[in-house]
């Protein structure tokens, strides 16, 4: 049965961000975990999110990609708000990204060929020949020609992560969103998987926007670098801007010093005899 695609949604002028948050706001339960986040992507930069472990990475990369809705605020992703139109416009806006998810993702029982083709299969209606040509096309970007016939348990670490680019490129998408890429990886690796997005985004000029926590590789690849804290932003800017910046909290996490709150010795005893009540 043929597909029936999407409503075609209009092309934004070039001058557009990529992507647009303004003041958004989320909840979990009570937890507030994002509090007024503003921040614009510009088309063809390499930004990337990084901050410390409940800072807001995740939740805000969610929210970029549509899984999750805001308490309040807004994100525009190429001159569309992702909140306000239809399921159907969504899943097409859906097709101009990428995403190469931390743990690569690639299905078990998959070939990295069939793995690499998924998309084209679920969004298209090309020839079979000409979807293993694009993979094959795919593979030879990530460096991984002549893999496309591996099981994914036959592939290093590496490997994946190199895998999962070339599925996640293989639409040609606009945006490339990367999930923690350098994770688990060991130096020489995660270098080489910081080239490839350097090369991806030179040789494309796609977007591309990174969540990490390691700094050596936001320092390598970053255009400019967001620092999230307790749901806030506290700095966008370039890599120098970010290295020399003021803000105690930014040193801190650039020196790999923990926060460790005052503690009041009387509220310390209460604590531990009324059980925090």
């Amino acid at each position: 049965m043929a597909q029936i695609p999407p409503p075609a949604l209009p092309t934004p002028a070039p001058d557009l961000p990529a992507i647009e948050v303004r003041d958004l706001v989320t909840y979990y339960g009570k937890r507030k975990i994002l509090d007024g986040v503003t921040l614009s992507v510009r088309t063809g930069e390499v930004l990337v999110i990084m901050g410390g472990s409940g800072s807001g990475k995740t939740t805000l990369l969610k929210h970029l990609l549509g899984l999750l809705r805001p308490a309040a605020g807004q994100v525009r992703m190429l001159g569309h708000d992702i909140n306000a139109i239809s399921a159907r416009q969504l899943n097409a806006l859906r097709q101009r990204i990428g995403v190469a998810f931390q743990s690569g993702a690639l299905f078990s029982s998959l070939s990295v060929g069939e793995n690499i083709m998924l998309p084209l299969r679920e969004h298209t209606d090309l020839a079979e020949s000409t979807m293993r040509i694009m993979a094959r096309m795919k593979l030879e970007v990530v460096d991984l020609a002549g893999a496309e016939d591996l099981m994914p348990a036959e592939l290093s670490g590496g490997m994946i992560k190199r895998a999962a680019f070339a599925r996640a490129i293989v639409m040609d998408p606009r945006i490339l969103f990367c999930d923690e890429p350098s994770a688990g990886l060991d130096p020489v690796t995660s270098a080489s998987i910081d080239d490839l997005i350097a090369h991806l985004r030179d040789a494309t000029g796609m977007t591309v926007i990174v969540v990490t926590h390691e700094l050596e590789s936001a320092f390598k690849i970053a255009d400019r670098i967001c620092v999230l804290d307790h749901g806030r932003i506290l700095e966008i800017d370039t890599v120098e801007a970010i290295r020399r910046s003021a803000n105690p909290r930014i040193q801190d996490l650039l020196g790999r010093r923990t926060e460790r709150p005052a503690t009041d010795p009387d509220d310390y005893l209460r604590r531990l005899t009324e059980g925090g009540r």
